[in-house]
């Protein structure tokens, strides 16, 4: 209730997160969950397919959808990513347009901002600055250049990884959803299963030990994710590159660099279900996947899910 004993209404609403790669976009979602569930790494295209976060506060409900990067495509996987991407700039309540204030303006950014200006969005956008911090003295200058795309923007700035202003991003996106009950059950905080979220942070961090050595062409399939009681999970999975000397790479010599991935992947996934994990994985050459109509439908990209 406030002062004058009026009920405080309650808001709730979708709120898109739409960005070039490597914007931070993955990195905001977390930040607002408090907890990991979207893939992070120094790599672009880390998320390549859409997963809601959902925040229930006392006062609002947010129901955040991260999505892939948006790039210049150059091949099938790139152009369902970004067709994925965009078609969330539509029936959603709100899309919040995240760039990166540390660099000028890229491809990425002006693709969204002409889907932007050509659908006619009836939807209100907020221009979020992100990486304020790495921008110098060229933040007034990068704000300006980034107003330019979307004029009619209210505009937030941010350091998503360090956390400033996400309480005063946080106020800002609640005051602009529509008011209505809450969508989700409070306790609920994404509508992705646990062995998805295993198969991105598999992903994640077979992009950070295998650096510039096989950049995109890892797919990841969870063949199999068993509860064993109190003793946890066993997961089987299976990395997917596009050539015979790929693979060699992710494996590594005498198999250091799948067991560092492995590694990796456990304490993530142990860290997001809070639970013991016994993770095996294993490496396959499909050969130029990212073309493959068959096999990016078979996970996901580019159908309803």
């Amino acid at each position: 209730m406030t002062e004058n004993n009026e009920p405080i209404e309650y808001r709730a609403g979708f709120i898109s997160i739409i960005g070039k790669p490597n914007a931070g976009k993955s990195t905001l979602l977390n930040k607002f969950l408090g907890q990991k569930i979207a893939a992070v790494s120094p790599r672009p295209q880390t998320t390549r397919k859409k997963q809601l976060g959902i925040v229930t506060l006392d006062e609002a409900q947010l129901i955040f959808v991260d999505t892939p990067g948006v790039h210049k495509v150059k091949h099938k996987l790139g152009q369902k990513m970004n067709e994925e991407a965009l078609s969330t700039l539509e029936d959603n309540d709100l899309v919040i347009f995240l760039v990166d204030g540390g660099t000028a303006p890229e491809a990425g950014d002006f693709i969204i901002a002409e889907a932007i200006h050509e659908t006619k969005l009836s939807t209100p956008i907020l221009l979020v600055i992100n990486k304020t911090d790495l921008a110098g003295d060229m933040l007034d200058a990068r704000i300006k250049e980034y107003q330019a795309l979307v004029p009619d923007s209210d505009v937030v700035t941010i350091a998503a990884r360090r956390g400033t202003n996400i309480a005063g991003l946080t106020e800002k996106v609640i005051s602009m959803l529509p008011e209505g009950p809450a969508l989700f059950p409070e306790d609920q905080v994404t509508d992705v299963f646990e062995r998805d979220i295993a198969a991105d942070l598999i992903r994640e961090a077979a992009l950070i030990i295998l650096n510039d050595e096989v950049p995109h062409s890892v797919a990841v399939r969870v063949d199999e994710y068993t509860e064993r009681g109190d003793t946890g999970a066993y997961i089987e999975a299976t990395l997917f590159v596009e050539r015979e000397s790929q693979k060699g790479i992710v494996i590594g010599k005498g198999g250091t660099k799948l067991k560092r991935i492995g590694s990796s992947a456990r304490n993530s996934i142990e860290a997001m279900s809070g639970r013991k994990v016994f993770l095996r994985l294993r490496v396959k050459v499909r050969k130029n996947w990212r073309n493959d109509d068959a096999f990016l439908e078979r996970f996901g990209y580019g159908k309803d899910k």
